[in-house]
């Protein structure tokens, strides 16, 4: 029976490149230079910390981070950016975490959204994944253009496609 896995699957090492060349910009920018800002990549915690001087400077990192992450084909909706908060000494902090997996509520989601479709699929929770799974291999490409039209919040793969 033809199958294929939903999954949100994040290349950690292409974030850890994308945060290096985002700290390399904060080096060699004309409006940085002598400027206290860090970037640090968490790997364990799967988190991104921007600490810098002031709210300007802090959407600036920001915003070249996004560019670089989704230079490197990492979806920007991986990234879930936190509050501006003020940190000691006259700083700006800002915390970002990295979705990989499908949470419980948007895996119920896409069950419903496949069963609404009334066609000849089954949809099955597996952990942080999707398994779908029908008798025709045209229905499960129905199920991902639907899929990729819907906006969930967090980016898709379409992998393990089996006939």
């Amino acid at each position: 029976m033809p199958s294929f896995d939903i999954v949100n699957q994040v290349d950690m090492q292409e974030v850890d490149n994308a945060v290096n060349n985002t700290r390399k910009m904060t080096q060699t920018r004309y409006d940085f230079r002598g400027s206290k800002t860090t970037i640090e990549l968490n790997r364990k915690d799967s988190s991104i910390q921007i600490l810098t001087e002031d709210t300007m400077k802090l959407k600036a990192v920001e915003n070249e981070l996004i560019s670089n992450l989704v230079k490197r084909n990492v979806d920007a909706k991986a990234l879930k950016i936190g509050e501006h908060e003020r940190a000691s000494g006259d700083m700006v902090r800002l915390d970002a975490g990295i979705i990989a997996g499908i949470d419980k509520d948007t895996a119920r989601k896409i069950v419903k959204l496949i069963k609404d479709m009334k066609m000849k699929v089954q949809a099955a929770i597996q952990e942080d994944q999707v398994r779908v799974s029908g008798k025709k291999i045209d229905d499960l490409q129905k199920v991902i253009a639907m899929l990729k039209e819907q906006d969930l919040g967090v980016p898709l793969q379409y992998v393990n496609m089996r006939s």
